[in-house]
């Protein structure tokens, strides 16, 4: 047992009794790239998910993100609901991390594997009422950070390769990385230009999942079971919860991206401006996504423990830039 895995289990230690599994299962990552440690467990109130964030994780930000799946939870079942240690706390400190408990909520993260329509429009539905939900205490005013999170990494990106580079990696990577290049200095000097229109803009800002894509969507059948994972949750425009979600299950299939803001528009408004917005968000994140990779791999060597969904979520962003020709 690793020093990580005796870690989780004294946390969970701390929880009542019924939350109290035996063998906690080690999931590392389990494919994501944010840092957090993952173990499923099964305890007598059912299957559970010990998460251990990374370090730097802060008290402010885990009390603001538990304070919306709480009252979230209260109206949508797809919401994981989070447990309470034994002195009613929901999150808690150990050797250096924050730890929490939640449900493990049922279903598959599949869409891509069978993309229906009922899916398609179940996932923009639920992703409605989550704004619904979260934007009931009434929405403040001001820059939309979406717009200004593009715009500093197409500035401040430095993709300029060290020498030596390709000594430090793979040939996968090495391959991809020769490949991206020319796209990155086709498109992203377009990048102010498509947000021209929002780069001075105010709008709406509400909590947003701000990193809602394929794998943090569960379905049984053609039923949304579950939206996962909300780490990245901040105040922004709604705009970029639909860039994010549309751009990870349609790419740039007009029709997906149709079917879906009709099926957020059945629960929620939505502006042509917002629409727009999205369209232009996603795109810009694809390539800020694109850049990101290479910066990660080429310039900062940084480790990651899964080096294959890597290699997979960097040729998915470079299929989608190679598909939209020249900038």
């Amino acid at each position: 047992m690793s020093p990580l895995d005796h870690c989780a289990c004294a946390v969970l230690a701390r929880y009542p009794s019924l939350l109290r599994p035996s063998h906690p299962i080690a999931l590392g990552n389990r494919g994501g790239f944010s840092g957090a440690r993952l173990w499923r467990a099964d305890s007598a109130a059912g299957p559970l998910c010990l998460r251990a964030w990374p370090a730097n994780e802060t008290a402010e930000q885990l009390a603001f993100r538990h304070a919306l799946m709480m009252a979230a939870r209260k109206e949508l079942p797809f919401v994981p609901t989070l447990f309470a240690t034994s002195d009613g706390a929901t999150a808690l400190t150990h050797e250096g991390r924050f730890w929490e408990l939640q449900e493990w909520l049922p279903g598959r993260a599949d869409f891509h594997a069978s993309p229906t329509s009922a899916r398609l429009a179940a996932a923009c539905r639920a992703l409605a009422s989550l704004h619904l939900c979260w934007g009931q205490a009434g929405a403040s005013f001001g820059p939309l950070p979406g717009v200004q999170r593009r715009l500093d990494s197409a500035r401040l990106g430095d993709r300029r390769l060290p020498a030596g580079w390709r000594g430090r990696v793979s040939p996968t990577c090495a391959a991809l990385v020769e490949r991206a290049c020319p796209l990155l200095d086709a498109h992203l000097p377009q990048m102010p230009l498509r947000l021209q229109r929002w780069a001075a803009a105010t709008g709406p800002l509400q909590p947003c999942l701000c990193d809602v894509w394929h794998d943090h969507l569960l379905f049984e059948g053609d039923r949304l079971t579950g939206l996962i994972d909300y780490g990245a949750v901040k105040l922004d425009t709604v705009a970029v919860d639909l860039a994010r979600m549309l751009g990870s299950l349609g790419g740039d299939d007009e029709p997906t991206w149709q079917a879906g803001l009709r099926a957020y528009r059945e629960v929620r408004p939505l502006s042509q401006e917002d629409e727009d917005l999205a369209r232009e968000l996603d795109k810009t994140g694809v390539a800020i996504g694109l850049l990101n990779w290479v910066r990660w791999l080429a310039v900062e060597a940084r480790p990651f423990e899964d080096e294959g969904a890597v290699y997979r979520r960097f040729g998915e962003l470079l299929e989608r830039v190679e598909g939209w020709g020249a900038a």
